[in-house]
């Protein structure tokens, strides 16, 4: 076995270099290739055994580098970096393209009366609600009052805000009418993800130091999580729902689209489509995973317990989620 493969390859880490924004985009277009979805239960894991082999030790006889990579990185598309659970398959990060499209392409072609408004954005705040839970930084479970209040809180602010902003857009050039629904979706992920990821604001999340020892729990470590997730997301948004519409806009005053309005849904949601399978990665990639923060951030009773555990410490990393 020795005589193979190296059992020094840190698969703990990404493969790339993850203080290098190229480093993280590298890393996400893997975590978040569409083709992840379509894998097997078998598939699945599969990978995770050489995963988990590997870093008890033990590595399958023939296996490459590549192969074990390629493994971590189905692994990681597919399992939770905490709590090492399956996670529910469209609230993995590789499901992102396939029902964002499909989902913002709607929203961006029935946006013009009210029950449109209201069902695809209940929709969209839906799917981002199991998202969020399920991409939540930490280990700790929700309880089913916890979880069904934050996606009752969630989704309806973020409708409320949708139709707020139809209202007003009602005065506006029709073209503006356009940009609603990139509006709400934006002020909705203010909204949404720290209402189903209140628990961790309440409570923290874990940090430790840099060798993974965990040293407690930080609300205020939470809070940075979550900003930076909420930067992420409305960053994803922005090339999907504001590129297809200046696009559609002149494609509707050609003489093919009027004769064929059929295809206004299908173009859209294939431009959507092409604008998040870049989107998707390179937002993800804007802040490191592994994020980080100094002791003296923190709460001064666990900035306290820090120094009596590990007085040399003076940064702390944690999950930040996606």
């Amino acid at each position: 076995m020795s005589g193979e493969l190296s059992l020094d390859i840190n698969i703990k880490e990404p493969r790339w270099d993850q203080g290098t924004f190229m480093g993280r985009a590298k890393h996400f277009f893997m975590i978040t290739d569409p083709r992840n979805v379509l894998l097997s239960s078998k598939t699945l894991e599969g990978a995770r055994d050489i995963v988990e082999n590997y870093r008890a030790g033990r590595a399958k006889a023939g296996l490459t580098e590549d192969e074990l990579w390629r493994a971590k990185y189905i692994y990681d598309s597919a399992f939770h970096p905490d709590t090492g659970e399956k996670m529910f398959v469209i609230g993995r990060m590789s499901a992102q393209v396939p029902m964002n499209m499909t989902i913002t392409g709607c929203m961006l072609t029935f946006y013009r009366t009210t029950p449109a408004v209201v069902f695809w954005q209940w929709v969209n705040q839906s799917f981002n609600a199991v998202v969020n839970y399920t991409n939540r930084s930490g280990d700790a479970p929700m309880t089913v009052n916890q979880l069904g209040a934050a996606y009752v809180s969630a989704t309806t602010g973020a409708v409320v805000t949708a139709l707020g902003l139809k209202s007003l857009a009602k005065r506006l050039p029709p073209i503006v009418s356009r940009f609603v629904p990139f509006a709400a979706v934006a002020a909705a992920n203010c909204i949404n993800i720290p209402f189903m990821r209140q628990r961790e604001l309440k409570y923290g999340i874990p940090v430790t130091d840099e060798n993974g020892n965990r040293l407690g729990e930080s609300p205020n470590a939470a809070k940075q999580a979550i900003a930076q997730v909420v930067v992420s997301r409305i960053g994803m948004a922005v090339p999907a729902m504001a590129i297809p519409p200046v696009i559609m806009n002149a494609l509707e005053q050609k003489a093919f689209m009027k004769r064929f309005p059929v295809l206004n849904a299908p173009v859209q949601v294939g431009l959507v489509g092409l604008c998040l399978v870049f989107a998707t990665p390179l937002c993800c990639a804007l802040f490191p995973q592994k994020s980080s923060m100094s002791v003296s951030g923190l709460e001064a009773e666990l900035q306290d317990t820090i120094r009596q555990k590990s007085p040399h410490t003076t940064t702390v990393y944690f999950n930040k989620g996606l």
